[in-house]
């Protein structure tokens, strides 16, 4: 066990930076980072003084193809990246989980009763409590600690900051409790279940996997408690290619009916066919029944279908692309990825508010100039947050530079696959 002043000393003499270009890959990154953890330490010893101490890392995540389809069973290309939330820890003594997260208050959790409390609903406590819950019932050992977390996963940016969190305390209680043994897709499907039942918050599987498991990874959905995850083995930047991610400063608020509608829409086609997830329909059987569909349905429930299945196939398409060397055709398939998000998901803006449509401008600003230097798609769950796009290494400043003017300095973040997700970093 570490003792936490010894690691201050070591962070501080800069002794392991080997380790954190593992983890953040950029080397312009490490002293940030490595000051980033100083920071931590001494956060850590006011609020439980000097001792033994363990560090945790958690990354957030890109979705890089697969657009609203893991809720219908189906696949997904994501990606865990270089923002991440750390945990400064120490094992207690008591059958209690203290833990807090910066700028928010002390938290306190009694592993006495492990039971789902009504009033922890949209809680970190109700995380935390349905982690503890979930691995226990698993047969996993859980128990106290100690620990201040901090994070730089944006949040509201489409990069599943609540997802980081989850899997941060399961990576704890699996480090402490169980010697690390704990799958991260075992993690992720408890995250997943926490968040469901414990937070309240209808999710997926693809966040808590991605950020879980780490790197590119690819997940067929098609068996949800036993999903089939493949890393997909590929270096953006020997493609000379990067990762950017730009906050179009949309409002989130008062749009989760169109967020649910879209699963709802999706189920209403399968349930036509008896069905409850779209994954479950014959595609070919889909597009014979379009006409009566269309009657049963209306149209927007049946191009969302649409969309569905040929972004199943867009995702097969994209793995085998990277597979083959093939970036240029990968390029082309996220960026038939995001057309198909606008024309037929139908997730950039709210029919609500057609006159805020942020997502919209950036996507129609990266088609002005990205053409021969990347691609750009809707990220995440649309209608307001982010747009993605994988640009020339040439290329990135000045396309950060027309992003940023258009919403603001800092909105563009140029970021890379880390090849980790939930670790101990010593």
């Amino acid at each position: 066990m570490n003792q936490s002043t010894t690691l201050l000393q070591e962070f501080e003499a800069r002794k392991h930076q080997d380790r954190l270009a593992e983890i953040y890959i950029s080397q312009s990154l490490l002293d940030c980072q490595a000051d980033r953890y100083c920071q931590a330490i001494k956060k850590f010893e006011e609020l439980y003084g000097p001792g033994s101490a363990e560090i945790y890392s958690a990354p957030g995540r890109s979705e890089v193809g697969g657009n609203h389809t893991d809720h219908q069973h189906g696949e997904v290309l994501a990606a865990s990246i270089n923002l991440d939330a750390i945990a400064i820890v120490r094992k207690s003594e008591k059958n209690q989980i203290q833990l807090l997260s910066d700028g928010y208050p002390m938290i306190a959790v009694d592993l006495s009763t492990l039971e789902n409390k009504k009033e922890e609903e949209g809680t970190s406590a109700g995380l935390i409590r349905g982690m503890a819950y979930g691995l226990a019932k698993n047969g996993h050992k859980v128990g106290g600690f100690q620990a201040y977390v901090t994070s730089d996963v944006l949040n509201g940016a489409g990069m599943s900051s609540s997802a980081a969190f989850e899997v941060l305390v399961g990576t704890i209680l699996s480090g402490l409790y169980n010697d690390m043994s704990i799958s991260p897709i075992e993690i992720a499907q408890v995250a997943q279940y926490a968040e469901n039942v414990y937070f309240g918050k209808p999710c997926g599987l693809m966040d808590q996997m991605a950020c879980s498991v780490g790197g590119l990874i690819h997940i067929d959905f098609a068996d949800p408690s036993n999903p089939v995850v493949e890393k997909v083995d590929v270096d953006f930047g020997a493609y000379q290619h990067s990762l950017c991610i730009t906050d179009t400063k949309g409002s989130h608020a008062d749009l989760t009916d169109d967020y649910a509608q879209i699963p709802q829409e999706m189920k209403k086609v399968a349930e036509c066919f008896g069905k409850e997830f779209l994954r479950e329909v014959s595609p070919e059987e889909f597009y014979k029944e379009i006409p009566e569909l269309r009657k049963k349905c209306g149209d927007r429930p049946v191009l969302r279908a649409l969309h569905f299945f040929e972004e199943d196939k867009r995702v097969e398409r994209e793995v085998s692309c990277l597979k083959a060397g093939d970036f240029q055709g990968f390029l082309k398939t996220v960026k038939a990825s995001g057309d198909s998000s606008f024309k037929y998901l139908q997730n950039i803006y709210t029919n609500k508010d057609v006159q805020n449509q942020s997502v919209s401008i950036g996507l129609a600003a990266s088609d002005s100039i990205l053409p021969g230097h990347g691609a750009s798609r809707v990220h995440g769950g649309g209608f307001a947050g982010t747009i993605q796009a994988f640009v020339e290494d040439g290329f990135v400043e000045e396309y950060r530079s027309m992003l940023d003017s258009i919403y603001g300095e800092g909105s563009c973040h140029v970021l890379k696959v880390r090849p980790f997700g939930g670790i101990k970093v010593m």
